[in-house]
């Protein structure tokens, strides 16, 4: 099951920012302008995870924080706030109001993503899993391995991303494009026929102790990742 998270961050350039980063670590994201949207849309999906920012207009942080927690239904929703406020006094008072993580602005992604991981684990550990499996493959996120019919496959940084990209979507198909996009950046300029050669040598790395080819090829559509015994069929 993939993790939703939502947003809460009136600051366009920040809320794109997060939602970007979060999309490619395979997390479903929706984003909330203000206190108020928020808690509508928390009331219409509770997410698996808020990130909420502090000085939210309408409504402040502070007070989605406490609504989120005075309600049966969202009391138990993990909340990391972001915000400028660096005083002691503040971090106190925002994880006395139910946060359980705070981070200051301005943030490094990578560490918040490490961050949400970490509270996800502890909180709801089914959704922090850093071990997916499609079929005889799996891939272990946290010792950056993946093992296919029980022997240990060697993967350079790309094809690992993509491989962890198609994984998380089993049977989907993504374009070249849209692959560029997850696996290298939307801000990178790259040729869409890397992608070509990426998926090749991730082709040639996942058959190297099977005969099945789970990368299936659709002509002018472009990539998924199947289970071996649909690729074998």
């Amino acid at each position: 099951m993939t993790p939703y998270i939502l947003i809460a961050e009136d600051e366009q350039s920040v809320a794109e920012l997060l939602q970007y980063n979060l999309k490619r670590e395979g997390y479903e994201t929706g984003v909330a302008r203000d206190g108020e949207e928020a808690l509508v849309m928390m009331r219409e999906r509770a997410p698996d995870l808020l990130l909420l920012d502090w000085m939210l207009p309408k409504v402040t942080g502070i007070e989605v924080c406490r609504q989120v927690r005075s309600r049966s239904e969202t009391r138990n929703t993990p909340i990391i706030m972001l915000t400028a406020r660096a005083e002691e006094t503040d971090r106190i008072r925002g994880l006395d109001q139910g946060a359980d993580d705070y981070v200051t602005k301005p943030f490094s992604p990578t560490e918040l993503i490490a961050r949400i991981r970490a509270v996800l684990r502890r909180i709801r550990p089914g959704l922090a899993d850093d071990i997916l499996t499609c079929g005889d493959i799996e891939i272990n996120r946290g010792s950056h391995t993946v093992m296919r019919g029980g022997k240990e496959l060697h993967l350079g940084p790309t094809e690992f991303r993509l491989l962890d990209y198609l994984i998380q979507r089993p049977g989907r198909v993504f374009s070249r494009e849209q692959l560029l996009d997850a696996v290298w950046g939307a801000d990178v300029y790259v040729e869409a026929r890397t992608v070509d050669v990426h998926i090749g040598r991730l082709r040639k790395a996942l058959n190297k102790y099977s005969d099945v080819d789970v990368i299936r090829t659709v002509r002018s559509a472009g990539y998924s990742l199947v289970p071996d015994r649909e690729a074998a069929s």
